[in-house]
């Protein structure tokens, strides 16, 4: 079974040679739909109409948080795993702890009953951190921890959230970096500037702040991040025109390809390598783009690279990751 099983500190996935994994897909099980209906405010569902502190209401389609039809829609995919997370978008994580409390256990509780090739990602309460509880989580089968961008943006961030990221070291579990609420929405402000602005920006603050801040403090950390860092990886040559630094290569620093195809892809893979590349695809809010690449690079994101993120010590019969592509790494 290509999932991560229930009751058991060990990933039950195999390496076949016919796996296609995703990393990055959203998907609220029933109780989280009710829990989020159930609040007086934002957060918070009316009906399938979202509220969110400070941005316009939205709404969401049943259909696409129907665990059975997603389950469909991921095996006609090809899928062997897809790996959901609550999405850090909704703030769930900074409320206070006995607001938050019921949201995270109704996630936690219903992603363990999705059917397969669903698995999920843990979330984890940021006011009161609890190590012990994101212990349990990780017990109870899930892949590791995801984190909003916004409370890894700095020094600070990095120290209140240590327990638990020390936590996933010792377990050699990774940690996905995800964008977190965005920024009020002035007058005027369209539908789609969250996606393109705040999370971009984000994005790109969270990777330059894991190079300074976060790698140091933990040294065998496997972290992922969302959307390609908001392609902060890119800005290599104003990094070394500015700081005497360039794109550096870290093996245990990956990136997720959602809402992105064939340019940043192989612009990223230019600076990178391809070896540190992962699919995802943040379905349903983006539908998955089908990038032109070879056969080998498709292997390598599908396959080969979510193995060695998910199972960093485990695996020991996956397929070898490319050797990474000869680039200049500006």
């Amino acid at each position: 079974m290509n999932r991560f099983k229930a009751g058991s500190q060990e990933p039950d996935i195999e390496p076949e040679a016919h796996a296609r994994v995703d990393v990055h897909q959203h998907l609220w099980p029933p109780g989280l739909v009710e829990a989020l209906r159930g609040r007086d405010a934002p957060p918070r569902l009316r009906g399938w109409t979202l509220e969110l502190p400070g941005q316009r209401a939205g709404e969401e389609d049943p259909r696409d948080h129907d665990p059975e039809l997603r389950a469909r829609q991921a095996t006609a995919a090809g899928l062997t795993l897809a790996l959901i997370s609550l999405s850090s978008a909704l703030g769930i994580e900074s409320l206070a702890p006995d607001e938050a409390a019921p949201l995270l256990s109704a996630y936690h509780d219903g992603a363990l009953e999705l059917p397969a090739p669903y698995g999920a990602w843990a979330a984890a309460g940021l006011v009161e951190i609890d190590p012990g509880a994101l212990a349990r989580e990780l017990d109870r089968g899930f892949a590791g921890l995801q984190l909003p961008a916004s409370a890894l943006a700095d020094s600070a961030g990095y120290e209140g959230a240590g327990p638990l990221l020390a936590l996933l070291e010792q377990r050699r579990r990774p940690l996905l970096i995800h964008p977190g609420p965005a920024a009020p929405a002035g007058a005027g402000t369209p539908a789609w500037w969250p996606a393109m602005v705040d999370y971009v920006q984000q994005m790109h603050a969270a990777w330059y702040a894991f190079r300074v801040h976060g790698r140091a403090r933990h040294p065998r950390l496997s972290v992922c991040f969302a959307m390609l860092a908001g392609l902060a990886p890119l800005h290599g040559e104003r990094f070394r025109a500015r700081a005497g630094q360039g794109s550096k290569l870290d093996e245990q620093v990956f990136l997720e390809t959602s809402s992105y195809s064939t340019r940043a892809i192989d612009a990223t893979i230019r600076v990178l390598g391809v070896d540190v590349l992962v699919n995802g695809s943040d379905r349903p809010y983006a539908a998955p783009l089908e990038a032109q690449l070879s056969p080998a690079t498709s292997a390598a994101l599908h396959r080969s690279n979510p193995f060695r993120l998910l199972l960093p010590e485990e695996v020991t019969d996956a397929p070898a990751p490319l050797a990474g592509a000869a680039v200049a790494r500006s």
